[in-house]
């Protein structure tokens, strides 16, 4: 009885064994379809990584650090609201606005490999082509040559006195001797207009200020004038608004034989109405001196990529007019005038980017005598 006992309770024991057995075999064999799936799902996952990996340097945004001059000027404020459109319709690219002391601190930073867009002008390229100036021996410095890309507005450049003077001082030569603010030194208005005082040799004494204090030095008569320009002669810039809010300035035109003499000398002369500046400038015209800013980049953008940018302004020219009275020339057809009339007065000076001369030749606005002017890689 025994025996048979200690038999049946082995039975027992060896058949919970097996059904032990089965239960884990048949646990596995459930759960090695959710393995496979996971693993599945593990490799792909693993894949997907790779090619991301793999991918990203060509598919990701180009990023373009793009200098432009110091906060609170014109050029600071039109290159904030160009980048947001540009941004927006161009997602390839990612514009990084770079305030610099000066526009012509962009030219030479892209020059030497810093920036790949600059905020150019062309006094600037005149300067930089004749080894003069503020780009005196700077060419043994380059890396690369600056191209033009994109003319965006003419900047005019004229002078300002306190009103109590006005009996006083009633030219620019009435100037000579006197302290005087023509801008930040690195700026293309100040060499403009200081260009024009030259001309007519105005030998006044330059007092370099922080812009901020601009009006209140004006208004107690440590400085008895400043330069005041506008853009696209639409606006001025944020500095001279805030200046207008210490002093009480009045533009200081130059006299018919200083226009006279000017004109002579090539500079171009426009009449901008005093409403511009928004305030009271004791005169109905603002006599000033235009030249032509514009946004450019070099040929590590490619043409293709160019001609979309200018299309892109091109298409949204009233909104940026809306966003800043600076690019109110490029409305309708302006910005074509623009860009012609940008490339005539640098041709000689800077090549042009394949880009640009696409986007003209198919408006039928390009001129056969720019075609040796067109940048090439191994420019």
């Amino acid at each position: 009885m025994r025996l048979h006992l200690d038999d049946t309770r082995r039975h027992g024991r060896a058949q919970a064994r097996i059904a032990g057995s089965n239960a884990d075999n048949c646990s596995n064999d459930q759960q090695r379809p959710r393995r496979n799936f996971m693993r599945k799902i593990l490799l792909a996952a693993l894949a997907a990584g790779a090619l991301a990996t793999i991918a990203t340097p060509s598919m990701a945004q180009k990023d373009i650090p793009w200098g432009t001059s110091a906060v609170g000027s014109a050029g600071h404020k039109a290159l904030v609201n160009l980048a947001q459109v540009l941004n927006r319709e161009m997602k390839d690219y990612r514009i990084t606005v770079q305030p610099t002391p000066g526009a012509i601190v962009t030219v030479k930073g892209y020059a030497t490999g810093q920036f790949l867009g600059y905020y150019g002008a062309d006094i600037a390229f005149y300067e930089l082509a004749k080894d003069i100036a503020r780009f005196k021996g700077f060419k043994a410095q380059m890396k690369r040559q600056p191209v033009q890309s994109f003319w965006t507005f003419t900047v005019e450049v004229g002078a300002a006195i306190h009103s109590r003077e006005k009996g006083k001082i009633k030219s620019w030569s009435d100037l000579s001797g006197k302290r005087f603010f023509s801008g930040p030194l690195p700026w293309d208005v100040r060499a403009h207009l200081e260009r024009a005082f030259t001309a007519l040799g105005v030998k006044h004494e330059y007092q370099e200020i922080d812009l901020s204090t601009t009006g209140s030095l004006l208004d107690s008569g440590r400085i008895a004038g400043m330069i005041i320009y506008t853009n696209a002669e639409a606006t001025t810039a944020p500095w001279i608004t805030e200046a207008s809010l210490a002093a009480d300035w009045a533009a200081l035109n130059p006299s018919a034989a200083e226009i006279a003499k000017l004109k002579a000398a090539g500079f171009a002369v426009t009449e901008v109405p005093g409403s511009v500046y928004k305030r009271n400038v004791h005169v109905d015209k603002v006599v000033e001196l235009p030249f032509y800013y514009g946004f450019h980049v070099g040929l590590e953008i490619p043409a293709n990529d160019v001609y979309r940018m200018l299309v892109a302004v091109e298409k949204n020219a009233d909104e940026l007019a809306k966003l800043d009275g600076s690019f109110s020339q490029l409305k309708g057809k302006g910005m074509i005038e623009m860009q012609k009339k940008g490339i005539a007065s640098s041709v000689d000076l800077v090549p042009i980017h394949p880009g640009l001369a696409r986007f003209m030749r198919e408006r039928n606005a390009w001129d056969a005598k720019w075609d040796s002017r067109v940048a090439s890689a191994t420019n």
